[in-house]
Order: C-alpha cells, then sequence, then structure tokens
C-alpha cells in the first residue's frame, strides 16, 4: 500500500521530483567517472607494441618494495620506480638453456629522436639486433652495419637525417626502411655498437626476449624461465604483462588514476550527498502542507517516513542507472581524452570497460542511498511533531530550529577548525590536498546546518538598504526576513559553489605563484640553453668556452625516494651553481655538493630530522640505492625541487640523461655568441631571462591545468546544484507570487523584487563561501608554502562571483517567467 501511495505520489508531482531527479543523476555521473577512473588505475589494459611477436620478456624489477609494520603484521608494499632499472646482461646466460627457448634476443633502449620529424610520440632507438622482437621486417635497404646507419620505420633510403639520441645531434645516412610502424611509438634502429654506446649502460641490457620453439606453450616456457632467473631480481613479462614493461609510463599513470580516482570520488561523493540532502530538505518543505494532510488523516510517522523514503529509493535508482552510464562511458572518456592531450596521461592507457562497471554499481548505490537518507533526514520535523503544528507550519515559516540541529552544526563548525589547524601543518600536496577539500566539505556541513541562523543574521544586515527603498527593494526586504529558513536552502548550495571552486583555483595559484616566485628568485643566470630532446654535453662545454660567459650549469630533473617519502630532484654541476642558482641555503654551503653529498630542502630535511653530516639514505628514480652525506639545506624547494644531486650521478640513473636545461652566466654581449653556438645544434635555441621565466610558468601551468580539470567535474557538479535550488524555490512560489499580483504589484515590480532578493542571497553565499574558501586557503598556504598568503587573482575571484550571479540571477528569473505567465486568480486556485 504504502510504495502505490509513494508511485502515485511520484506520478501526481513529476515537476516537484524533477530537481531531486537531477542532483541525483549528476551525483551519479560524477561518482560513475569518478569510478571508471578507479577501475583503470586497478586494471586498465597497457597493449603491447615492441614486444608483440615475443612471448616471453625478462627485465630488471621495475618496482621499490618495502615492509611496511603495523602491530604484529607485515605487509609488502610496492610503487612503481620512476626512471627504467636495467638488467645485467649476464642474466642472459642462464636462459640459453631454458628447455624450449629458441633465441635469447638482447635489447637496448634509450631516447633518439630525429630531428626534422620530432612529434608528439616518443621515439625511441634500438640496435637492429632486436628488431626481430616486433617483429620489424625491411620494406627496402638493408640491416645498418656502420656507426652512422640507421633504419626508420619511414622515410627513404638514402637520405640523411639528423639523429638527436644520448649524444651531441649527429648526422645518419639512412639504409633500410621497415614495413611495420607502431601506433604509439617511433622505432629508430642502429648497429649493434653504436646503440651500445648510445645507450650508456655497458653490461646492462633494457630487457630480454626469450624467443620459443615451434608448439612450445607460453605458459609453460614462462614458467620455466621464471625458474631459471630464480634469485636474479630478475622478473619475467608473459602475455598481457609485457606492456606494463614496455609502456611504463602507463603502468605509472595508473599509480596516479588510483590515487586521482580514490581522492575525487571521494570528494565527490561527500559533495554529492551535501547537495542531495539540500534538494530534498527542499523538495519535503515544498510539501509540507501534503505530509501535514498525510498525518492529519490518521497516517502514522513510521508510514509517511516509509513513503517518503520509497519514493527517495525510486527517484535514486531512476536517476542512478542512466547517471552512471553517463559518468562511465561518456564523461570518464572524455576526461581521458583531455589528460592525454595535457601530457598527464599516455595514450596506451586504455580505460576499462566491462558489462557491469564496478563503477557504475557504486554509483548506484551510493546515489540510492543518498537519496534514502536524505529524504529521511528531511522529513524528520515534519513527522516529529503533531499533526496539527505541521499544518501550521507548512502555512508559515517555522519560528526555530531544533537543538539537535544546532548542536551538530556547532560539532561540524569545530570539526572545520580542527581540520584548518591540520591542515596548516601538512607541508606536502599528497597530504594536503584531500584535507582542503575535506575541510571545505566539512564546512560546507556546518552552513547547511546552522543555515537558519546564518541566513537571518546576513539577510538582516544586507536587507537593510532594500528597507530604505520603496516598492520591490522593500518586498524582497521582508522576503529575506521572513522566509529565513526556506533561503538557507539556496545560500547553502551558492556558499558551496563558491567555496568549493575558490578553494580548486587558488590552492592551484597558490602553489603555482609560490613555486613560480621561488624560481624566479632562485634563477640568477641570465641566459639558458634547451632543446627538443635535452641539451648535449658538448654544447654545454662549449658555452663554457664562449667568450663573456663566466658560469654554466647543467640541470637534469628527476623524481626519487629518501626513506618512503616520494620527491621531486634536480642533478646539478656544481662547479659555478653559485653564480646561476640561489637555492637560499639555509645551512651548509652548495660548493660542497660533490660526488657522496647531497642537499635538502628544510621540507625535506624535517621530515626526517636530518643535520648537515648526515648520511641520508636515497633511492634513485632506476631503484639504484645510494647514501649520500647532507652538505646543504635550502629553502627553495617548491621552486627547485626537494632533493639537489650531482649532475652525473642523477644523469646515470635516468631514462634521458641529457641535462634538461643549462643555465648560463654571462655578459649581455655574449648573447650573439650564444646564439650563434645554439644554431650549430639542430633543435637547441637560447632563451633570455624573459624566456627563462615563460617557461617555468608554462611548466607551471601545465600542472595547474591538469588539477583543474581533475576537479572540474566538481565545480560543474556545485554550479549545476546551484542552478538546480534556485529553480526549485522559486519554482514552488506561485502561489505567492499569484497573492502578489492579485495585491496591485505588476509583472515587472515582481521580476524586479526576485532580482533583488537573488542579489542579497548571492551576496550572503559568496560572503559565506569567500569565508570559508579564505580561511581553508590560509591554513594551506601556511603548510606548503610556510606564509600565510594565498594567492588569488582579483579578476579570477571577480570572474568566479559573476559566474556565480548571473547562474543564481538566471535561475531565478526563468522560472519566474514561466509562473507569471499563470494568471494570478487560476494560480491561486490550482494551489487550493
Amino acid at each position: 500500500m504504502i510504495g502505490l501511495l509513494a508511485l502515485a505520489t511520484l506520478r501526481a508531482r513529476k515537476a516537484a521530483f524533477a530537481g531531486s531527479f537531477l542532483a541525483l543523476l549528476c551525483a551519479a555521473t560524477l561518482v560513475g567517472a569518478c569510478g571508471v577512473l578507479l577501475e583503470t588505475g586497478l586494471r586498465g589494459g597497457i597493449p603491447t607494441e615492441r614486444y608483440a611477436g615475443t612471448p616471453v620478456m625478462v627485465a630488471a624489477d621495475q618496482s621499490l618494495h618495502w615492509t611496511k609494520h603495523k602491530k604484529d603484521k607485515a605487509k609488502v608494499k610496492s610503487k612503481p620506480l620512476t626512471e627504467r632499472a636495467w638488467l645485467p646482461e649476464s642474466v642472459a646466460g642462464r636462459l640459453r638453456s631454458v628447455p624450449g627457448a629458441a633465441a635469447i634476443v638482447a635489447e637496448v633502449t634509450f631516447p633518439a629522436t630525429v630531428v626534422e620529424r620530432a612529434g608528439k610520440a616518443p621515439s625511441w632507438g634500438h640496435a637492429w639486433d632486436s628488431a626481430r622482437l616486433t617483429p620489424y621486417t625491411l620494406r627496402e635497404g638493408r640491416p645498418p652495419t656502420a656507426p652512422g646507419e640507421v633504419v626508420l620505420d619511414q622515410g627513404r633510403v638514402g637520405e640523411e637525417v639528423t639523429i638527436q639520441a644520448t649524444d651531441a645531434p649527429a648526422r645518419y645516412r639512412v639504409v633500410g626502411v621497415t614495413r611495420e610502424r607502431l601506433p604509439s611509438q617511433t622505432s629508430v634502429f642502429f648497429s649493434a655498437g653504436e646503440a651500445r654506446r648510445l645507450a650508456r649502460h655497458d653490461g646492462q641490457v633494457t630487457a630480454l626476449g626469450v624467443l620459443a620453439r615451434p608448439g612450445v606453450d607460453t605458459g609453460g616456457l614462462a614458467r620455466a624461465v621464471t625458474a631459471a632467473v630464480n634469485g636474479t631480481g630478475a622478473k619475467v613479462h608473459a602475455g598481457s604483462a609485457r606492456g606494463p614493461l614496455e609502456f611504463r609510463d602507463a603502468d605509472q599513470a595508473r599509480v596516479m588514476l588510483i590515487s586521482m580516482g580514490g581522492a575525487l570520488g571521494g570528494t565527490s561523493l561527500l559533495v554529492a550527498v551535501l547537495v542531495v540532502v539540500g534538494t530534498f530538505s527542499l523538495s519535503i518543505r515544498q510539501r509540507q502542507r501534503e505530509l501535514a494532510v498525510l498525518r492529519a488523516v490518521a497516517a502514522t510517522p513510521r508510514q509517511v517516513r516509509a513513503m517518503i523514503g520509497r519514493e527517495a529509493l525510486a527517484v535514486g535508482v531512476l536517476a542512478a542507472v542512466p547517471g552512471a552510464a553517463l559518468g562511465g562511458p561518456v564523461v570518464a572518456s572524455w576526461l581521458r581524452s583531455r589528460f592525454v592531450e595535457l601530457g598527464a596521461l599516455p595514450d596506451t592507457l586504455a580505460l576499462a570497460r566491462s558489462p557491469f562497471p564496478v563503477a557504475a554499481a557504486v554509483a548506484v548505490a551510493a546515489t540510492t542511498a543518498a537519496a534514502w537518507i536524505a529524504a529521511r533526514v528531511s522529513s524528520r520535523r515534519t513527522l516529529r511533531i503533531r499533526p496539527t503544528e505541521a499544518l501550521s507550519d507548512a502555512a508559515t515559516e517555522p519560528p526555530g530550529t531544533g537543538r539537535v540541529r544546532a548542536f551538530a552544526g556547532l560539532v561540524a563548525l569545530a570539526a572545520h577548525v580542527v581540520l584548518l589547524v591540520v591542515l596548516s601543518g601538512l607541508d606536502t600536496e599528497a597530504a594536503a590536498s584531500p584535507v582542503t577539500f575535506l575541510t571545505v566539505v566539512v564546512a560546507a556541513v556546518a552552513v547547511a546546518l546552522l543555515g537558519p541562523w546564518l541566513t537571518r543574521a546576513t539577510t538582516a544586515v544586507l536587507a537593510v538598504p532594500l528597507r530604505l527603498s520603496r516598492g520591490p527593494g522593500f518586498l524582497a526586504a521582508a522576503n529575506t526576513r521572513a522566509a529565513a529558513g526556506r533561503l538557507a536552502t539556496v545560500v547553502t548550495p551558492m556558499a558551496l559553489a563558491v567555496a568549493m571552486t575558490g578553494t580548486i583555483l587558488f590552492v592551484q595559484t597558490t602553489m603555482g605563484h609560490a613555486a613560480q616566485r621561488q624560481a624566479e628568485a632562485g634563477t640568477t643566470a641570465g641566459y639558458a640553453l634547451a632543446g627538443i630532446a635535452g641539451v648535449p654535453d658538448q654544447a654545454a662545454d662549449d658555452a663554457r668556452r664562449t667568450p663573456g660567459v663566466t658560469a654554466v650549469t647543467r640541470i637534469v630533473h628527476t623524481t626519487l625516494r629518501v626513506g618512503q617519502d616520494k620527491y621531486p630532484a634536480q642533478g646539478i654541476t656544481p662547479a659555478g651553481a653559485s653564480a646561476t642558482l640561489d637555492l637560499d641555503v639555509r645551512d651548509g654551503s652548495l660548493d660542497r655538493l660533490t660526488d657522496g653529498a647531497v642537499a635538502l630542502s628544510t621540507t625535506a630535511a624535517g621530515h626526517r630530522n636530518a643535520r648537515i653530516g648526515d648520511r641520508i639514505a636515497l633511492t634513485l628514480g632506476d631503484g639504484a640505492k645510494v647514501t649520500s652525506r647532507l652538505v646543504a639545506v635550502y629553502e627553495r624547494g617548491l621552486g627547485f625541487g626537494d632533493v639537489t644531486l650531482p649532475f652525473d650521478l642523477v644523469a646515470a640513473h635516468v631514462d634521458r640523461p641529457l641535462a634538461d636545461t643549462v643555465l648560463i652566466k654571462a655578459d649581455p654581449a655574449a648573447h650573439t655568441a650564444l646564439a650563434g653556438l645554439a644554431r650549430t645544434y639542430p633543435g637547441l635555441r637560447v632563451l633570455d631571462g624573459d624566456g627563462i621565466r615563460a617557461a617555468q610558468r608554462d611548466r607551471q601551468a601545465t600542472t595547474a591545468q591538469v588539477n583543474y580539470l581533475a576537479m572540474g567535474l566538481i565545480i560543474a557538479f556545485t554550479a549545476i546544484s546551484l542552478v538546480n535550488a534556485l529553480a526549485m524555490a522559486t519554482g514552488d512560489r506561485l502561489r505567492e507570487l499569484a497573492a502578489l499580483r492579485l495585491a496591485g504589484v505588476t509583472r515587472r515590480q515582481v521580476l524586479r523584487m526576485l532580482r533583488w532578493e537573488t542579489l542579497v542571497l548571492v551576496l550572503a553565499g559568496a560572503t559565506t563561501g569567500t569565508a570559508i574558501a579564505s580561511a581553508t586557503l590560509t591554513a594551506f598556504a601556511t603548510g606548503m608554502t610556510g606564509t600565510p598568503s594565498p594567492y588569488a587573482p582579483p579578476l579570477a575571484y571577480a570572474g568566479l562571483v559573476a559566474t556565480v550571479t548571473a547562474l543564481a540571477l538566471a535561475a531565478t528569473a526563468l522560472p519566474a517567467r514561466i509562473l507569471l505567465r499563470t494568471k494570478p486568480a487560476e494560480a491561486i486556485r490550482a494551489r487550493e
């Protein structure tokens, strides 16, 4: 019976449930998209291209492992290495006696770019001996045998090309062109000797391919190979496991997606629950008269509560199923394509697709549960009081708000303050980011619970100028004073929209501005060399010999671990570095940054409680472990990375050993000579001071764009929730607006009144949201930058407020114009 009544109510009040349906649809879409990203991180497919013709590959372990002890339990944790780990070539001797192995093929892989054809796809060099791993075959020409010969996957035999590998750019003659061309990478094949020289890893290989004899089972061969390499530290890759070995960046991106999908999904779910509760609260408030009548005709609170719960479940399922379907294949696919464009995600990592994705199930369950909880919570007051009081509440604004709600609001406010204190002590982005957005959500919960008091206070102050006016302004002031409870359900999503959007935007500007300021203040060089594939050592040496040049510093970047903590790092040539770099050293000296030495930022040193002279255990990007003596502690870690090492040490353990940048201190007269030097190295260019700063800004902008895109769904959802709440609130005022019309207020005056009301609400919501965002950003800046001064560009903030205002005015004006088309008398009769 109750179920039938719930269905009948849904059919009779489609418009009333439209707002709840839209909120739930958006929530399901948001959670579904995040779930697909998370699922992709867990089991996203990575294709095999380069190793497609080889059933079993053997390589060094590409993950770092450590044991984490908790109470009496020990758990092994693993993270992918940021650089490639190389395998001793001697392992090949163990494989030659494996039963079923036809041949063992050594593979070396290193960066090699044909300068004339440089594009976005990665380009790698190999020895022609390893072409059979794919296999590659010649369409024309012959294999390379001399150091100056290459085979390309596109081009023509006999032409000469310039190739930038791990040495100075050199001219090579194309002696062969392959039939095959891989979709995700460019291959350049050298003679065996030249490839080994350019790989720079004597006695080591990227991988070993094990070719099978005819009829040999791949699974059996893999097991035999695993037994043969046991104890060497090598790992065996067969079947789908070859893809992650080949495309290590895609394998690393899966870890990033797990982290991003989980954090984004958790934040999205919290925001979604908050928005859905607010939407249902407004919907229940609009139905108070109907619910009061049910109570008056002997319906028990339990029966009405069950009816509301089943209505919510029905709306939740109706919205969740298409929302989850939309979030998975559509929104998640769009996000992936944008991440690929920005370079944050390799094109080789495909979205996880299955007939019944976990993401859809999570979205449906979470959204439906949120709808049920929201409906039960929102109807609590109406069902708790007597039927006659419920009818009275339905006719007038309730005089007060319950003590339980007030207590819960104060608890949420206290939790917000505690989170601010915690946030101000976090100095790593991985730790601070989730706490930052949780802080905003908890503050929004406090605003939602304390909304009536907050709205009464703010609207009482903001309505003072309106009460001094005549006509629409006076009516707007009276309405905002009399309907604080109703308006609170609108102020909350408005405050959430401003707070969440402002935090997302200005966390990035705060970090970017601080990093940019440190980088600009710390770069004292007047010029820099940069290239499409790095700067060759010879170019740096030639620059050092150029008249007027007083110092040259090569810089290469990587990511490494100090203990279990991950940090961005740089390798620099220490000789003359004090003339080109100022890292703001607080203790020690960079002049002592020789072999076996390391410098740490104040953040990294603080985490380790390290002092000058201490021995610091480091795990480099390729997994190599070194212990270095701490010789300097510097302040500008945001701009230059938290770890600084000698250049040669870092270059020997990264995939791209050339310098990313070469900083040059020189007289202005040397610029012409440096420009001439750059022209002798294809792809090289000279940057002046403005160019150096522009390049630094571009790097910061790319990082910010990735984060904006990741959090853009939440921004869109809060904007939709704002529009939805205002449209629902305005659409329920048919009787009120009709009464005003019958009292002689013109249609134009009604619209002006509504505009004034909306502006008061925008001011209240924007002020509250700004206060939340400001407190959160101040705490974030204190921990991350060391100063309680977040950076919010005035134009960006003005644009945010202007956008919220425009959305609010549009969401109010459009429903109001539709309502005003109905004749006042008909409107009064229709609501009797």
